[in-house]
């Protein structure tokens, strides 16, 4: 006989720890939202890889024209735009962005250009984040290390691993890039051969496209129109995710103890950005419905996490985007520890 699910409407206010009853299922969360969030809009799609086209267009025409004191504010003007159509690609890796896989898979590639990712590398690794999301053993994205992990570590690990959870954090994403998405190799069958085009095409990209860059603007224009947008997407990039994943509260667990449906609904945080950056990088930061359906395009997010905050808006989590929220983070969320969620290094001797 079915258990019944009693499904909360409103977040009590309380600070008392919640916990997601163990008979819910991801599907019962799944089945709570609308079923217009799950359809794909082709004018919402395409005008949205238009509308962040024509913007790192601007903000290249902008560079070749603006005095030096106005570079800066271009670099995280492109660089925003590089982070927009890359969550463009991004829907193209859970095939949300068009119905045919061919079409997914084109796109996804061509808006990753700018940014220098392997698609098939990075949508393979992604879905098993997606997948196992805050599982220690499995989860790929943001994993905390514990204890005697981190002790297990070469010196220059242990110096690595402190800069990213700290004050570094903003690189995280560009080392993670580097580590994950160009190994072909650690692949078996029909995805080694998927890794090892979108590998060798980016290879290809780089070999030619910067050296042809730089004969044509220079070394500065190499760093002027591509690497300096190029960290500021990569500041977005692990700004983002450690703000969906990181928080004093949110318990990454071993898979002994990883539920589903916990880890997709609680396990993810949702956080506001300014909204000029929400609108260039397609709502991303609506991350919540994200995790619990790969399948909600990003023009539907907003829908579907009112729809969440109605039925389930007590299991859910926010962060904030701020110097103060990223300070507390980086200062504690260093290792995983089962009682607490985190410790910071100063508790490790």
């Amino acid at each position: 006989m079915k258990t019944a699910i009693a499904y909360p409407s409103a977040r009590p206010q309380t600070d008392e720890k919640i916990h997601l009853d163990s008979n819910i299922r991801l599907r019962d969360i799944i089945n709570t939202l609308p079923r217009e969030v799950f359809s794909k809009d082709p004018v919402k799609a395409w005008s949205g890889l238009i509308i962040n086209l024509i913007l790192v267009g601007l903000g290249w025409w902008g560079t070749a024209i603006a005095p030096w004191y106005c570079l800066p504010l271009l670099w995280l003007f492109t660089g925003s735009a590089f982070t927009g159509l890359f969550v463009i690609g991004h829907d193209c890796g859970h095939r949300s962005f068009a119905n045919r896989k061919w079409i997914n898979n084109l796109i996804g590639h061509l808006v990753f250009i700018p940014c220098i990712y392997p698609f098939h590398g990075w949508r393979i690794k992604h879905n098993i984040h997606h997948k196992y999301t805050n599982c220690l053993e499995i989860d790929n994205a943001w994993k905390a290390y514990s204890r005697e992990e981190y002790n297990s570590f070469h010196p220059i690990e242990k110096w690595a691993y402190r800069g990213l959870r700290g004050k570094f954090w903003w690189l995280a994403s560009a080392v993670h890039w580097a580590n994950l998405h160009f190994q072909w190799w650690t692949f078996a069958g029909k995805e080694r051969e998927q890794v090892r085009f979108s590998a060798l095409f980016v290879i290809a990209q780089m070999a030619i496209g910067f050296p042809l860059l730089i004969a044509t603007t220079g070394l500065w224009g190499w760093v002027n129109y591509w690497l300096m947008p190029w960290l500021v997407f990569h500041f977005w990039m692990s700004t983002i995710t450690l703000l969906h994943h990181t928080k004093t509260d949110i318990a990454f667990k071993p898979k002994s103890e990883w539920n589903e449906a916990e880890a997709q609904l609680m396990g993810t945080a949702h956080c506001q950005y300014p909204r000029w950056f929400e609108w260039m990088a397609h709502d991303i930061n609506v991350h919540i419905p994200h995790h619990i359906s790969t399948a909600i395009p990003w023009y539907n997010l907003r829908q579907a996490h009112a729809s969440l905050e109605q039925n389930w808006g007590k299991y859910m989590t926010t962060n904030e985007f701020s110097l103060s929220s990223l300070w507390k983070i980086t200062s504690v969320c260093h290792l995983y520890d089962e009682d607490k969620c985190y410790q910071p290094f100063t508790q490790n001797g």
